[in-house]
């Protein structure tokens, strides 16, 4: 096994042997980071927590067959990303309720964020599937392209130009909005929306 950051081997090792306090232990490292993309690709709180427990499974049952030589991260953002793309094609053919819409009601914050914050949530939530991916693998949590480019397996330049076209249709979906402004697009692409 190679040197993997923060005592990764390690930690792999204790998972592998069956230790119940090193997938805990696991779980932690990853859990917040695999929420947050559940969160933002299926847009649902539940269906988030559901999901992430299923990927969770995944890794621990599947660890054994991770390859030794390449990161960890990626390999368990790839799983996350599957797994949120086959829930969400499993959604699209479930018929919309009035209890979905319900549910959608009692989710609401009870503090609205701002008219910008929301109109954001709003322009990434209606991107396509694969572009909502990259762009919040990107600007939300940090990835470099190599790293989206592997967890989605997409070359690196398909990885740039959907980002580049999710950017395009979510600063006009703000300009169409009246929260900005022509010419606004040309901010720093690192900096977080």
């Amino acid at each position: 096994m190679t040197s993997l950051p923060d005592g990764e081997d390690d930690l792999v090792r204790r998972c592998l042997a069956g230790e119940s306090a090193a997938v805990t232990d696991l779980i932690a490292r990853f859990r917040t980071e695999i929420y947050s993309l559940c969160v933002r690709m299926l847009r649902h709180h539940q269906d988030a927590e559901d999901v992430s427990q299923e990927i969770f499974l995944r890794v621990v049952r599947n660890l054994n067959r991770w390859d030794a030589t390449r990161p960890l991260r990626p390999w368990i953002m790839t799983i996350a990303v599957n797994r949120c793309r086959t829930w969400l094609g499993k959604r699209s053919r479930l018929p919309q309720t009035t209890e979905a819409v319900n549910d959608l009601a009692a989710r609401a914050d009870p503090e609205p964020p701002g008219e910008l914050m929301t109109a954001l949530a709003v322009a990434v939530g209606n991107l396509r599937t694969d572009y909502r991916e990259v762009f919040v693998l990107y600007h939300e949590q940090g990835h470099p392209y190599e790293a989206i480019a592997e967890v989605v397996g997409r070359p690196v330049g398909t990885v740039k130009t959907w980002l580049h076209r999710a950017r395009i249709e979510v600063m006009t979906a703000l300009r169409e909005a009246g929260l900005a402004e022509e010419g606004q697009d040309r901010t720093n692409p690192r900096r977080r929306p």
